[in-house]
């Protein structure tokens, strides 16, 4: 599927843009994806978009011509994988705009963004119930930490999903925005992101990481966020940041 990437000074949006299947992505469509990311990475911007055109952000999986006798299930999965660990590693903060359906491997996409914006005509959950099979890309942990194991199997045994406010309201995503509005208010949020101080953004996001991932504790937490402010205190933005609080002026952050 098209896969377009748009650089505008330190912002770079990724577009799916297939929006005749909702922007459903086979495994060429997996790969165009991590490759927009690793050019956007290479070309050093300092906040990421992440955007589906037409209806949706992405229905998932195309499976118009899957045949499961002979599906390689296995290899779309790793290439999944693959492409999550690409986003989650990218050294910027990324941000995404949910709307209309975001479903099995577009709620995979979504979980592994930074950031998630929320239209209110977006519909989000798993339809696998309906195929036989069961999500795969990351919500049931998503679900069960959010939503607890009896919501969770309500959704998956249902097939039912979760509008753009009922997600927002019980915390899986950040903030939910009307439709009309949601684009623009994604790209001033990251423009403001990406003048500020990136290497702060990234110490943060790995202490969520390691509460998420390994489960640390509050002492361990706080040992790790004294470590990190002590490491940012050697960057050219804390300096920065400092510095212009005393002569009071707005500071100019670099990234560095």
């Amino acid at each position: 599927m098209p896969v377009n990437l748009i650089i505008d000074d330190d912002v770079a949006e990724v577009v799916l843009d297939n929006p005749g299947s909702l922007n459903a992505l086979d495994r060429d469509g997996l790969a165009e994806v991590s490759a927009a990311y690793v050019e956007a990475e290479h070309a050093g911007v300092r906040a990421l978009i992440l955007r589906g055109e037409g209806r949706a952000f992405c229905a998932g999986r195309d499976i118009s011509h899957v045949d499961p006798s002979t599906d390689d299930g296995v290899g779309y999965l790793d290439d999944l994988m693959e492409l999550m660990r690409c986003m989650d590693a990218f050294p910027a903060p990324t941000f995404a705009v949910a709307h209309g359906a975001c479903l099995g491997v577009g709620l995979g996409l979504l979980i592994v963004t930074d950031v998630v914006y929320v239209s209110d005509d977006a519909r989000i959950g798993s339809p696998f119930a309906n195929l036989g099979a069961i999500l795969d890309s990351g919500g049931h942990a998503l679900f069960y930490e959010r939503l607890g194991a009896h919501r969770t199997l309500d959704l998956m045994y249902t097939a039912e999903l979760m509008s753009g406010p009922e997600a927002v309201a019980l915390g899986l995503f950040s903030r939910l925005v009307p439709l009309s509005d949601v684009l623009e208010f994604t790209r001033e949020r990251a423009r403001r992101v990406a003048a500020g101080p990136t290497k702060a953004f990234l110490a943060s996001r790995k202490l969520v990481a390691g509460l998420r991932d390994d489960r640390v504790g509050f002492w361990k937490s706080l040992v790790d966020e004294s470590a990190a402010q002590v490491e940012l205190g050697k960057t050219h933005d804390f300096q920065e940041g400092f510095g212009s609080f005393g002569e009071k002026r707005k500071p100019i952050f670099t990234g560095q």
